[in-house]
């Protein structure tokens, strides 16, 4: 038998793939997104059709993207990935010349029947475009600095681009996905040690250039800094969103004060309730029960994405799952620690569960990926 025979031959059929799939994962992922649909219900003071009906279409289009995704073979993504890194990246420049504004930033691409946000499509070309990097690369290479050099590249270019919509949180989560995948890959720790020691010197020139001419950052980021290290200097103004959502977490308690009965969100004391402070509703909803069921939730979604890339002994699709996986913590993890003023606010949306189209379809196809490498690794 020709070694094309047997790749034949290995390729799983139709039946095979759905036998093959994760379903577990899938079945996790429904239920972070019901979770996601009782708050919109409630948010939206019992209306169905304002958020929760729109996700759930959307989640079911994530469905779909996710199974035609899953059942394509991996070694298609993996040669398209440059590609979709490339595709990515002229997404961010049309944002740049012709994006929409909203909120005081431009990061949007109007196509009339959604809001299109590359940066959450750089999120995944990246990670796709990085694990493809060290499958091809020698591993005798990886830590050689002309080596490193590459990728480190590959991630401050759409993170600069991120940076001037502007974009902090998202920024923040592609230097942080684009770092797990090099660490994973077997990159040394003497690099991310010194990134680390160059980052808290990044951090000190940012607060030395404050009121000069070279400011790094917009003066609404730095009052953020500044409602995260003090809220309580000025809680009627740049302090108010974070001391209401820590009155919305404590005043829940331990089992909550019942579903639609969360007084911060019914009386709109919440910002953004229905998208970036979503959890406060919930913790205040169903105390410090609910909100530790959904970050089981979210563990169960990190261990099955671990357990499928221990088991495939193909280099891209373990790296790659392994990727999307910490994309997916750092989502949740900046959201929570956000919203209970551990982390300046920075507008990342709380995965599967926040009303939003983009970071909704986007996660999906990321996790069709992840089935993908879970369906046709080597059996």
């Amino acid at each position: 038998m020709s070694f094309l025979e047997y790749r034949i031959k290995m390729v799983p059929t139709g039946l095979q793939k759905v036998l093959h799939l994760n379903w577990a994962l899938i079945l996790v992922l429904t239920a972070v997104a019901s979770v996601g649909w009782l708050m919109l219900y409630s948010v939206a003071g019992g209306n169905l059709d304002t958020w929760a009906k729109p996700q759930m279409q959307r989640f079911g289009m994530g469905v779909a993207v996710m199974m035609f995704i899953a059942f394509v073979p991996i070694w298609f993504w993996r040669n398209l990935s440059a590609l979709a890194y490339l595709g990515a990246i002229s997404l961010l420049l049309v944002v740049e010349f012709f994006g929409h504004v909203g909120m005081g930033a431009q990061r949007w691409i109007n196509l009339g029947f959604m809001m299109l946000q590359p940066s959450e499509l750089m999120k995944v070309a990246l990670i796709m475009l990085l694990a493809a990097y060290y499958d091809w690369l020698d591993v005798k290479k990886t830590s050689r600095p002309v080596w490193v050099l590459i990728p480190v590249l590959l991630i401050l270019l759409p993170t600069g681009l991120v940076l001037t919509q502007p974009d902090l949180g998202t920024a923040m989560l592609l230097m942080l996905g684009g770092a797990v995948v090099m660490f994973c890959a077997g990159v040394s720790w003497w690099y991310f040690g010194a990134v680390f020691a160059a980052g808290i010197g990044l951090i000190s020139t940012v607060f030395a250039s404050r009121g000069t001419a070279w400011q790094l950052l917009h003066d609404y980021q730095y009052k953020r800094i500044d409602t995260f290290l003090a809220p309580e200097s000025d809680p009627l103004g740049a302090g108010y969103h974070i001391s209401q959502a820590k009155i919305a977490l404590g005043s829940g308690g331990w089992a909550g004060k019942g579903f639609m009965q969360g007084t911060q969100s019914r009386l709109n004391f919440l910002p953004e309730k229905h998208t970036d402070f979503i959890f406060t509703t919930l913790a205040e909803e169903f105390g410090f029960i609910g909100a530790f069921s959904l970050l089981a939730l979210y563990a169960l979604v990190i261990m099955f994405c671990i357990s499928s890339a221990l088991q495939n002994k193909d280099r891209f699709s373990s790296l790659l799952i392994l990727g999307v996986a910490a994309n997916f913590f750092f989502y949740f993890a900046v959201n929570m620690s956000m919203v209970m003023g551990l982390a300046p606010v920075v507008g990342v949306p709380l995965p599967m569960v926040s009303y939003g189209g983009s970071a909704m379809l986007v996660l999906m196809a990321a996790f069709g990926l992840v089935q993908s490498a879970h369906v046709h690794r080597p059996r």
